[in-house]
């Protein structure tokens, strides 16, 4: 009998699967990699969701704003005395009646919370400031900047450096889009007097809005879903929402030369105008790292040998040379 050798056939089915430990080690590599992308992935989808929220926001309340006749004099505010003999404030209806008899006219509000209440319209209680520095949300203008109700910084050049006004309590309301929205308002404003000298900012700021753009839903971070609309002048009203950088970027700059030191650090900064700059100063509690007592150079220009500097303790803007050394906050606009 012959016998006859068995043949082995190769069963490439058979001799494909992984192991276990592949498997494992697969997953692992993916995890790993997921961990490092995604962050950064969804942060950049962030950025861009609030970019495009931002520009429509400002869209929206600049075209609202010009509708209204004059932003002034709503409301009831009286300032009386209590029995120590100190102001208090005995009335303040001011900025609920500037947004259900004003703005409401132009802008549809879904809802509109008194100072009491300002969690009932999406308002978070700490806000993370621009620094990392977490503050509480302010409920009155002083609690915004102090030196927006009283400022008193003495005679400089025959001009006094001093700014006085009724402290104004908060309110907030919320958008047709979901936006939650704290406004601070002064409803004695003054008007564009084409000032051509040294002057005061604070009198001339009729609004400021701080806006939320997901409400309570975090990060509750100025710079991110948190920013500032503020608006100057009663009539022909000027808006601004500048975004600045979180540093100065220069403290011995030129005019001429402020511009390029704000595109050599990224092509999207710019050199603020004289009222991007009065509304950081506006919001300086969201901006605590601003030096103090410091000239900082606007893009705006007087003449072709002077251009507006602004003083970041006093909120003054200065006619200055254009030659003089000045401290470069740089913005991005959206």
């Amino acid at each position: 009998m012959t016998l006859v050798e068995p043949v082995l056939q190769f069963n490439p089915t058979k001799n494909a699967a992984f192991t276990m430990a592949e498997i494992l080690l697969s997953l692992t590599i993916i995890g790993v990699v997921a961990a490092i992308t995604l962050p950064s992935l969804t942060g950049n989808i962030n950025e861009r969701t609030w970019n495009t929220q931002r520009k429509a926001l400002y869209s929206r309340f600049s075209q609202a704003i010009a509708l209204m006749p004059s932003l002034n004099g709503y409301g009831t505010l009286t300032e009386g005395v209590d029995s120590s003999g100190s102001k208090v404030i005995t009335e303040d209806t001011a900025t609920e009646t500037f947004l259900s008899a004003g703005l409401s006219k132009v802008l549809k509000l879904n809802n509109i919370c008194d100072s009491e209440h300002l969690e009932d319209c999406g308002i978070t209680s700490k806000i993370v400031a621009l620094n990392g520095d977490t503050v509480s949300t302010p409920t009155t203008m002083k609690e915004l900047n102090q030196y927006i109700v009283n400022n008193n910084f003495g005679e400089y050049s025959g001009v006094l450096r001093s700014h006085s006004q009724i402290d104004t309590k908060a309110a907030a309301f919320e958008t047709a889009n979901g936006e939650s929205i704290l406004a601070f308002y002064s409803p004695a404003c003054a008007t564009n007097n084409n000032e051509e000298v040294m002057h005061n900012s604070q009198d001339k700021m009729c609004v400021n809005f701080v806006y939320d753009l997901n409400g309570t839903k975090g990060p509750n971070t100025f710079g991110k879903d948190i920013g500032a609309l503020t608006v100057f002048y009663p009539v022909d009203s000027i808006v601004v929402a500048p975004f600045p950088a979180n540093k100065d970027w220069a403290v011995n700059s030129t005019q001429q030369n402020a511009t390029s030191v704000c595109t050599q650090q990224d092509s999207e900064y710019r050199l603020p105008n004289r009222f991007e700059l009065a509304a950081i100063y506006t919001n300086k509690l969201f901006l605590n790292n601003m030096s103090d007592r410091t000239h900082y150079w606007s893009s705006s220009v007087i003449s072709s040998t002077k251009g507006w500097t602004f003083g970041s303790s006093a909120g003054l803007y200065y006619p200055s040379s254009r030659d003089m050394g000045g401290s470069v906050r740089c913005i991005k606009r959206y």
